[in-house]
Order: structure tokens, then C-alpha cells, then sequence
């Protein structure tokens, strides 16, 4: 089993000591807004990951970060005329339940920051103490990156590059190097400052309408960063295995949490292997509001089943750019409905004598091969479909354990993938009928069959008239 690491830029094996949980540190929503497509396809990319490295043996403990206290969370409360927990509560209440509607359930944990305020601040001390941090007063303490010598060496950039970043980027002029980040901002510089004894690093005050937390820094709350490095270093240590994310978060974002936790422990490496999701577009663009192209979850889900947004998820590898567009739609619409034919077509086979033979080894071992080639997803579908296409020209020459044997194998590999409805269930009423008309056909009674598949049409079902009997699916 090879990931591309992102650091190394090489193909390297996922090596997990022998009762050992591997351990997996995934960038979570900041909840401020609706979560939107480019959002569920890195969720979904590493929900798939996830579920297919346990489907292969591995044990593995997957940590997601909730970012509930942020700067766009507290501008979000000014612009809604509430309190930024209020903003937090809800937006983490829209993420959970788009998950659930994805079908989106590896996760083992979910952290929000504020609950490791203690951890951050005592990550943030750590820094000071070894000369890695810088006090801007009115400001916040500032991690200095002239003190971390390898900064870049994931994205491959340079400190001289550092303020030309992708994700946020603190802004201060009296900061000593351009791409220095904020690791504790103080409360609002202009006001004065609550008695000592008022708050605690749990429980925050509002100072001008923004919470702040009471510490040894100074009253105020935690830096982007900072978060995802107390969180995981509480739950995995200094080092862990696996950290992924979108692509968008490598600069700086990522670059900061490898300074921070290295400068910290002084254990290198802090992640063995990074991974990253591509890009988003829409219809080949950016997505973005100002361009009126930006999908929230729940409005894709009006229109697109998990199920068919996982086919286009998978129909993309998770490192390649995914444009979200009619055309990818449509085909992962069709090859969901294939799967789902071919499915219920094996389950109409009864004979028992027939002796066709069909190599699954063969089906296994590419689909194997695709996923544990930096899962290949693309490739191990098309394991499938070429399966799917060599048995359906002998689909009917099968006997009923052969066609069971492929069923279950089919099912098996598509499962590891968290594909949901891979049989179509039809209401009974549906079948009911479809087995009068079948009867009715039996018996040569052609205008009543042809009257009652219409009646069937209109209710949203169609029959198609196999060797083995009617094949009903939904329209």
C-alpha cells in the first residue's frame, strides 16, 4: 500500500507495526457558512481512504479539528447580530448533519478548539520558552520564522515566499518577517483590559463583543494554527502518521503546523505522510460567490444523491483537479444505475446447471492493485465496469452460484467504497404488479400485460423482459 506524500513528493508504503493503530489527522471546517462541494469532496476523498484502508486490514484512528473560534466566525456574528457561539453552534450543526446526509462516517473524533484551550495555550508557553515566538504588544504572540530553518519544505517555498499564501495570512506591519503567523491575538487593543480573576482558560469573557480567554499570554484567544497542532498533539503526541487535507491548506497552513510542533518537540518528522485533495471548479472555473457558481452541500443534495456525488468523487483521483460539471454527473449518474442493473440482474439468475466461468481473482487482484497505488479509485472502478461488461455477455449462460459469487464479491469491493444503495429497493406494491403482468404474459394475454406495464410506467417504474424474468427498476 504506497500514498504519494506530499512532502517527499514520492510514492511510500503506509507502514503500520503490528498492533499498532495507525493515526490519521484530517483539517476540519472552520463553521462560520455552509459547507460547500469543495468542502464534501475532501471529506468524501478521505472517508472513502478511510474506509478502504480498514476494509484491507488496517486499524486506524481518524481525528478531525472543528475551528469553532475564528475571525470570520466573529465578523459572521456582527453581519447575523449574534453572539459567535451562537454562529459556531449552528454552522457545526449544518456540517455534522451534511455528513450524515453524504454518508460521510469514518470519522472516530471530532475536536472543536475551544475545548483545548489549555493545550493551545500551553503549546503556545512551549514557544516562547524556546525562543520561537515574538510579543507584537496590542497584537499577539508571533511565531518566528527566521528560528525554523526548514520552513517550506512542504510546499516548497521560502521564508522570502511566506506572505504569498493560499489560505489565511495574519497582517501586522510591525511583524519581523513577512510570513510570520499569529499564535495568541490578544483582546481588542483599544480596550481595557477585565480584572484578574474574572475568567479562566476554559470559560472566555466578551471584550468588545469578542471572547478572549484569561492566560499567562494575556487575555485572548487562539491563532489559526495553533489550533490543529494542540489538538492533535493531545490525542496522537508529537509524531503521528497521516495528515491530510485540501490542497488550498498546504501554504501556509500546513507549513505552520510543521513549524509549530517541530520547533516544540524538537522530534522531526512531525507527520510521516502528508496527503492533499485537488482543486474544486465548477464548470472550469474557481467556485467562488462573486461568480454566483458557489454549491453549498444541501443545495447539491437537492438535486444529486450521496451515492451519485460519490461516483464523481471516485470517477476523479483525489489528488486531480475535480470539475464539477453536467457531464461528470450524468456518467456517475449512468454508471450507478449500471451497477445497480447489473446487481439485480444476477439475482434473476435460478438455473443451476449452466457452467460458465468468470475470473473474479482477476477483478480482485486489479482492483486491489488500483488502490493500493496512491488509491487509484478511477482505475478500480474500471476494474469493476470491465467486469461487469465481460459477465453481461454471458450474463444469462450463468448458474445461480456463480451469479451469487459475483454478487457478493461486486458488493464487497463497492461497499469498501461507502457506496450506499448499490440495490434499488422497489416498493411491493411495484413487484406485486410486476408479477401479475408477468403471469399474464405467461398466459398470452398481451393487451392486459401491455395495460398493466403502463400503468407501472406511470408510477415511476420501468420493466424490462429478461430470460430469467422482468427486470423492474425505478425511472
Amino acid at each position: 500500500m504506497k500514498v504519494f506524500n506530499s512532502l517527499s513528493g514520492k510514492k511510500e508504503p503506509i507502514r503500520q507495526a503490528q498492533g499498532k493503530t495507525l493515526k490519521l489527522f484530517v483539517c476540519g471546517p472552520t463553521v462560520y457558512d455552509y459547507p460547500h462541494i469543495g468542502n464534501a469532496r475532501t471529506f468524501m476523498a478521505f472517508d472513502i481512504i478511510v474506509r478502504y484502508l480498514r476494509s484491507a486490514g488496517f486499524k486506524i484512528f481518524y481525528l478531525q479539528n472543528i475551528t469553532d473560534i475564528d475571525d470570520k466566525i466573529i465578523q459572521r456574528a456582527k453581519e447575523e447580530k449574534t453572539d459567535w457561539k451562537t454562529v459556531a453552534k449552528h454552522y457545526e450543526k449544518v456540517f455534522l448533519q451534511n455528513l450524515k446526509d453524504l454518508n460521510i462516517t469514518s470519522v472516530n473524533k471530532f475536536a472543536r478548539a475551544t475545548d483545548y484551550i489549555p493545550e493551545i495555550i500551553k503549546q503556545v508557553k512551549t514557544l516562547i520558552k524556546r525562543g520561537n515566538a515574538y510579543e507584537i504588544p496590542g497584537d499577539g504572540w508571533y511565531f518566528d520564522l527566521k528560528t525554523f530553518a526548514n520552513y517550506g519544505k512542504l510546499a516548497h517555498r521560502t521564508v522570502s515566499q511566506a506572505n504569498d499564501g493560499v489560505s489565511r495570512i495574519d497582517t501586522n506591519n510591525k511583524k519581523r518577517n513577512a510570513g510570520d503567523f499569529c499564535l495568541w491575538k490578544f483582546s481588542h487593543a483599544n480596550s481595557a483590559p477585565p480584572p484578574k480573576g474574572s475568567g479562566n482558560a476554559k470559560a472566555p469573557m466578551l471584550i468588545n463583543g469578542e471572547p478572549a480567554w484569561q492566560s499567562s499570554l494575556g487575555w485572548g484567544r487562539p491563532g489559526w494554527h495553533i489550533e490543529d497542532t494542540a489538538i492533535s498533539e493531545s490525542f496522537f503526541g508529537p509524531q503521528y502518521d497521516l495528515h491530510g487535507g485540501a490542497i488550498d491548506l498546504k501554504f501556509p497552513h500546513h507549513e505552520a503546523e510543521i513549524a509549530q510542533q517541530e520547533s516544540a518537540s524538537g522530534k522531526k518528522p512531525f507527520v510521516k505522510l502528508w496527503m492533499h485533495t485537488g482543486f474544486l471548479e465548477v464548470n472550469g472555473q474557481k467556485m467562488s460567490k462573486s461568480l454566483g457558481n458557489f454549491i453549498t452541500i444541501g443545495d447539491m443534495l437537492k438535486k444529486y444523491s450521496a451515492d451519485i456525488f460519490r461516483m464523481m468523487v471516485l470517477s476523479c483521483h483525489y489528488r486531480s483537479p475535480m470539475d464539477y460539471n453536467g457531464v461528470l454527473a450524468e456518467n456517475a449518474q449512468k454508471n450507478l444505475k449500471e451497477i445497480q442493473i447489473f446487481l439485480v440482474k444476477l439475482d434473476l439468475i435460478k438455473n443451476s446447471k449452466n457452467k460458465e466461468s468468470v475470473n473474479l481473482k482477476k477483478t480482485q487482484k486489479e482492483f486491489e492493485e488500483a488502490m493500493s497505488d496512491d488509491f487509484n479509485t478511477p482505475k478500480a472502478i474500471a476494474a469493476i465496469f470491465e467486469l461487469m461488461n465481460e459477465v453481461n455477455k454471458k450474463i444469462w449462460l450463468l448458474n445461480k452460484k456463480q451469479a451469487g459469487d459475483i454478487k457478493k464479491s461486486l458488493k464487497k469491493l463497492l461497499s469498501s467504497f461507502g457506496i450506499k444503495e448499490l440495490e434499488p429497493k422497489i416498493p411491493l406494491k411495484i413487484a406485486s404488479m410486476a408479477k401479475k403482468r408477468e403471469l399474464l404474459r405467461i398466459d398470452k394475454q398481451f393487451a392486459q400485460s401491455d395495460a398493466l406495464r403502463k400503468e407501472i410506467d406511470k408510477l415511476g417504474f420501468t420493466i424490462e423482459d429478461t430470460p430469467a424474468g422482468p427486470l423492474v427498476l425505478r425511472k
